[in-house]
Formats: C-alpha cells, sequence, structure tokens
C-alpha cells in the first residue's frame, strides 16, 4: 500500500500532525483511530521542544514510515483475512 498522497510534501511538524490525522482515517474501526490520534498527540507534546531542524527531520521521516507501517499492515490483514 503506497503511502497517502501528500507524504512526500511534509516539511514541518504541523504538516506532519495534519498528515498523520489524514491517516488515522484510513483505519477501519473507531477505536483504532481514538488509539493513534491520541498516541500522534503524545508524541507531538514529547517532542513540542525540538529545535534541531535535522532531528526535526528525523523525526518526520520516522512517523511517516511508521504510519505507512501501519495503513499497510491492516490493508494486508483486509486482503488476507476480510477484517
Amino acid at each position: 500500500m503506497p503511502p497517502l498522497p501528500g507524504a512526500e510534501l511534509v516539511q514541518t511538524p504541523v504538516q506532519l500532525y495534519r498528515y498523520l490525522l489524514r491517516c488515522c482515517k484510513q483505519l477501519p474501526a473507531e477505536n483504532i483511530q481514538r488509539h493513534y490520534k491520541h498516541a500522534i498527540r503524545q508524541n507531538f507534546k514529547v517532542h513540542a521542544d525540538e529545535d534541531d531542524p535535522e532531528r526535526i527531520q528525523q523525526i518526520i521521516k520516522r512517523a511517516i514510515e511508521d504510519a505507512d507501517w501501519v495503513l499497510a499492515k491492516i490493508f494486508m490483514n483486509k486482503v488476507y483475512f476480510g477484517n
């Protein structure tokens, strides 16, 4: 499953936050969506004081990769198990 459109445009923490919330909309169940939205908010709070541009880009890259992995896993479960 390819990343959602727009992943290549994410450059700032605010753009990342919006992208990840859009990813949550792809999740199948409301409780799963709530779980990941909560995790997104918590991670933004943890990293709110980060000011190193290189580290911010590392965090953005890793967050997009993680979101893509979660969406791919859920997509594969739907394909193989019909969930």
